[in-house]
Parts: C-alpha cells; sequence; structure tokens
C-alpha cells in the first residue's frame, strides 16, 4: 500500500513537470545548436549573397520557396542550368501559391530548370537554397525583388556538413511528394512541430529576450514570453503594427513585455527572430521561417535554425535593438 502511494506520488510529480515551463539553466541544456558560417541582415546587405552563391555553382541548385518573383534570380538560375548545373526549384502551391508563383514557375520552366510543385494541403513556407550540397543559405524572407527595399528580414549560411544533408534530404522527399517527416541535425528546427523548441529557448532566457516576429497569433509562444518577463526577463517584442494583433500584444505588455510596433511609413517586420540573453558575451539566436501562429508552427512546411555563432547574435541583436528605438511603444 505504501509503495502503491509512492508510485503515485511520483507519476504526479512526473505530470506536474511535464506542464510547467523548464527552469532557465534546464531549457538552455536542451537546445541543440549549429554554427553558422555568415549572417546577413536586410534591407542593409541586399541579395548579392545569394546571387553569387548560384552564379559560382558548379554542380547542383535546390530552392524550396514560398514565393519567387526575382527576375534577376530567375535569370541566374536559367544561366546556370543552361551551363549544365543540376537546378531545381519547389514552389508553394497552397494558399494562392499556384497564382503567386505561376509566373515565375513558367519563366523557369521555359529555361531548362527543374520546377516542382509542393504537396496540395500543406503551405511550404520555408526559405532555403542548397549550393553544390555544400552550403545552405536559411531565410527569414521571401525572394519578391519588389519587397527586398522596405522589408527586415535575416538569412543565414550553415555550412555544418550533416545539416547540409538532412536539408537536402528533406528536399528530396518533397520536391518527389514523398510525404515524409523532415531529417533533423544540430540546430535545424522543421515545422510543423516546432513550438517546444521555440518555448524552451524563450525559457532558457535569464536576462534579456528580443523578438521579432510578422504575426501574434498563437497563445503558447504568447505565454512562454508572459512568463519570461514575470520571471524578470527584460523582454522586447518588435512588430508592424496590425490591429489582427492587437489583444495578444496588449496581453503581453499586461505582463510586463515591452513592445513597439512600427508603422506603414517604416520597415516592414516581416523577420522571424528571437534573441535570448544577447550580449556582447553571447546569446542564443533563431532564425527561420516560421511566424507565431499555430498554422505556421504545426502544419506548414518550415526551416529555421537556432545558433549562438556571435556573427548572428551580435547581427540580430544591433538590428532589433534598432527597430524597437524607432518603433512606438504598444498602448
Amino acid at each position: 500500500m505504501k509503495r502503491a502511494s509512492s508510485v503515485a506520488v511520483l507519476a504526479a510529480f512526473a505530470l506536474l513537470a511535464s506542464v510547467l515551463p523548464a527552469s532557465p539553466g534546464i531549457a538552455a541544456s536542451r537546445l541543440a545548436l549549429s554554427p553558422v558560417a555568415r549572417v546577413w541582415s536586410e534591407p542593409s546587405a541586399g541579395y548579392g549573397f545569394l546571387d553569387q552563391a548560384i552564379l559560382h555553382a558548379r554542380r547542383t541548385i535546390d530552392l524550396s520557396l514560398y514565393e519567387l518573383s526575382d527576375p534577376t534570380i530567375e535569370r541566374e538560375l536559367i544561366a546556370r542550368a543552361r551551363a549544365g548545373v543540376a537546378v531545381r526549384v519547389l514552389l508553394n502551391a497552397d494558399y494562392e501559391g499556384r497564382y503567386e508563383n505561376a509566373s515565375a514557375a513558367s519563366t523557369l520552366k521555359a529555361g531548362s530548370v527543374d520546377v516542382a510543385w509542393a504537396s496540395a494541403g500543406t503551405i511550404f513556407h520555408a526559405k532555403y537554397a542548397l549550393i553544390d550540397g555544400d552550403a545552405a543559405y536559411i531565410g527569414t524572407g521571401n525572394l519578391v525583388a519588389y519587397d527586398y527595399p522596405s522589408t527586415r528580414d535575416f538569412w543565414v549560411e550553415d555550412t555544418r556538413a550533416p545539416d547540409v544533408a538532412a536539408i537536402t534530404s528533406t528536399f528530396d522527399a518533397d520536391f518527389f511528394q514523398r510525404n515524409t517527416a523532415p531529417l533533423d541535425a544540430g540546430g535545424l528546427l522543421w515545422s510543423p512541430g516546432s513550438t517546444s523548441t521555440l518555448v524552451t529557448l524563450i525559457s532558457s532566457a535569464t536576462r534579456t529576450l528580443l523578438v521579432e516576429n510578422e504575426e501574434m497569433d498563437n497563445t503558447t509562444i504568447e505565454s512562454a514570453l508572459e512568463q519570461a518577463a514575470r520571471r524578470g526577463v527584460d523582454v522586447k517584442v518588435v512588430m508592424t503594427y496590425s490591429s489582427e494583433w492587437s489583444a495578444a500584444l496588449s496581453r503581453l505588455r499586461q505582463a510586463g513585455v515591452r513592445v513597439a510596433t512600427l508603422g506603414p511609413s517604416q520597415i516592414y517586420i516581416h523577420a522571424k527572430v528571437i534573441c535570448a540573453d544577447c550580449s556582447a558575451s553571447g546569446g542564443t539566436v533563431f532564425i527561420g521561417s516560421e511566424n507565431f501562429s499555430v498554422a505556421s508552427l504545426d502544419y506548414n512546411r518550415e526551416l529555421g535554425v537556432l545558433t549562438n555563432s556571435p556573427a548572428a547574435v551580435s547581427t540580430v541583436e544591433r538590428a532589433v535593438d534598432a527597430d524597437y528605438a524607432t518603433g512606438r511603444a504598444a498602448s
């Protein structure tokens, strides 16, 4: 009887532990990270890095994109295909994707590029490029030239071999609509199913959190940000103003989160980043395609990366702090 009682008590503690947020130290130790070779902050950096990567490809180019409308990149892809490089482009078909990407698909197909539409019924929101099986470029931004000058986005170059191999394998499966789960490696963060890792990152913060996102429509993420502020973390959230997110931002502010919104004449916050405890001495950064919505985190195909590379930490910290300073405190 006493043993049964003890088992019941232990089970109760285990259940409680499974629903409570992890302590900051424990949360930080759970995160797998990947080094990134380089990082770019848009719009200041421009997309010349991607132009050069494409133009210097010698064997293969694979791109998975939510939206493509960049005549320069389209011409470069065609030029490399005609030069004998195996060029494959996977385009989102869902949520008006076939309409938005129709022109690019037609142009690329006419230029000998192998184009495939992603599986119907799933939004393929990831933005990445694979070059020669040696490097992966993972971004928050769509390749839409019209948006480049006015949009805050980030891109990273990941040359870690297991990461590139995992992304390549996942691209192959998605390109041929095999409907298999993406391969994990290092700090890669795939959706569906990325919510718990993002909550772990938020829970790992002990001093500061810097957050930019296009959407705020996921109660689990919002709750994690609120809990961070209540335990004394200085949490800053920066977004472009939209009445869609007003209620969520109001709840964050009531919990102690410092919220700033940017107006229509300012840079548009399309980035999806979290910077935990970022300073000159270190920190941990998430950069990826995941918006803070149930659809993005639980259903869409998304890709991001977690890293503590100093270049990523400093670049994201500097940009988000600058955006916060130019924003208006939410009321």
